[in-house]
């Protein structure tokens, strides 16, 4: 009986499951995305993330265990080189998947399943830039007395000004600046 037996046999024997598995996670690693079917992207999602969480541990036994998951020694360095540094402050959540159009041949469900941290395309610099909000009515009072100290030193600032002194302007300034941009030009035309 399965009695809460809940992950995706993936019409496979054990054995053939888990080296599917493995080698799946090892190209994750070292393409940083790859496509496949639904079923699979959400089966190595489950299998790959526990060892991206080993990984932000950089010891001897976290590198075995990696190892014993991965089965590959150049994507176990990879691992806890490259990509431990780029997850060290996400608590959990590593991979995306993406559902794409279905397979010609046998209309499967596809996916691109990808590492999160190595996708420039989603937001990585807005949600970095984006100023983190609270939701509560009124406001400290720490919030507001900055505020109340710009309003006051604002006009302060703009009444004090200093008094303008005419000078003629300088007109052979600009020209010897554009001069030199110039010559740059005609050298660069030349192939100087």
């Amino acid at each position: 009986m399965r009695h809460g037996k809940k992950h995706n046999h993936l019409g496979r024997t054990t054995s053939h499951r888990k080296a599917m598995l493995s080698n799946m996670a090892t190209s994750l690693i070292l393409h940083k995305r790859i496509t496949t079917t639904l079923a699979k992207a959400k089966a190595l999602r489950v299998y790959v993330e526990p060892i991206l969480t080993k990984s932000k541990s950089d010891t001897t036994h976290s590198r075995r265990t990696a190892f014993s998951y991965l089965q590959d020694k150049d994507a176990v360095s990879i691992l806890f080189r490259d990509i431990a540094e780029k997850i060290a402050n996400r608590p959990g959540g590593y991979t995306r998947i993406i559902k794409m159009e279905n397979r010609l041949g046998d209309n499967a469900e596809m996916a691109l399943i990808e590492l999160v941290d190595y996708n420039t395309v989603y937001g990585g610099d807005n949600a970095q830039t984006a100023k983190k909000t609270t939701r509560r009515r009124g406001g400290s009072a720490k919030a507001k007395a900055p505020v109340a100290q710009d309003a006051a030193t604002a006009p302060a600032a703009e009444v004090v000004e200093a008094p303008v002194v005419d000078e003629a302007p300088v007109a052979e300034a600009p020209a010897a600046e554009e001069a030199p941009a110039a010559d740059n030009e005609e050298n660069a035309e030349k192939g100087e």
